[in-house]
């Protein structure tokens, strides 16, 4: 950190780089535990690697897409049109890469609940995000009251 309290570029950089891998990760998980349910429905006890490969591949390019093109919508403060806009195009990236790598047969049934699966998430990941930064605001406000307290006691 600058000594004016900044970040530096290298430090930005890597809070970007720090969040998308965690999107990423995050992402990828839902999508994986939505295929492998959808494995374990159609009688099958396996996933392709191919499949994962690409699963995880695409959620570091939709997470890059999140951060530099869609304003990072799944942390902001409101759910508004650019938002909304933001999952719904994520949204059909995946759907169709999912349908062109054939994860789930090309069933564009199956392919749909998956859009309204990972909507679902996307909402369920704003609320959370949300609900820290609230959680995060309340603890430094009281250590900034304990702070406060303690230096007035020190004078």
């Amino acid at each position: 950190m600058k000594k004016d309290g900044k970040l530096t570029l290298w430090e930005r950089y890597l809070t970007n780089e720090i969040g998308i891998e965690f999107k990423a990760c995050l992402y990828f998980f839902a999508i994986l535990f939505f295929y492998c349910m959808y494995r374990l429905i159609m009688g099958l006890d396996d996933a392709r690697i191919i499949h994962m490969a690409e699963m995880i591949f695409t959620c570091y390019f939709i997470g890059y897409m999140q951060v530099f093109l869609f304003w990072n919508f799944d942390e902001a403060e409101t759910l508004g049109i650019k938002e909304c806009t933001g999952m719904v195009v994520c949204t059909a990236l995946y759907c169709i890469v999912s349908y062109i790598g054939a994860w789930f047969d090309r069933d564009l049934k199956v392919t749909l609940l998956m859009a309204l699966y990972l909507l679902i998430c996307y909402v369920c990941v704003f609320f959370i995000y949300r609900s820290k930064r609230h959680i995060d605001d309340k603890k430094l406000n009281e250590e900034l009251r304990l702070f406060q307290s303690e230096h007035k006691k020190s004078e």
